[in-house]
């Protein structure tokens, strides 16, 4: 269900996020995309390319992307792990096991 809604949302911003220049369309880069660049500069301590990745959607989709990709990763980490989501999102933020 979440697939097809996000799939849904995606088609729909990236319609919206499409640029006329010169007569040709100019794609932008969608919300995901805009994260996945914001995490990564984040960790590489980036100050360029988190400014840029802050201007490619509004801070409210880029928030929705971050946290996004956090689940996703927190899911692929916990499945690696063989532990539950719960417990490596508390390991990765360096908390006491509940």
């Amino acid at each position: 269900m979440f697939g097809r809604l996000r799939k849904s949302i995606g088609r729909t911003l990236g319609s919206l996020r499409t640029d006329v220049n010169g007569g040709q369309r100019k794609r932008s880069p969608n919300l995901f995309e805009a994260a996945a660049a914001y995490v990564s500069a984040c960790a590489e301590d980036d100050q360029d390319g988190i400014d840029e990745a802050t201007t490619w959607v509004s801070p409210e989709a880029l928030s929705f992307g971050v946290s996004e990709l956090a689940c996703r990763a927190v899911i692929v980490l916990a499945r690696e792990r063989d532990e539950s989501p719960r417990t490596v999102a508390r390991d990765l933020l360096g908390l006491p096991a509940a």
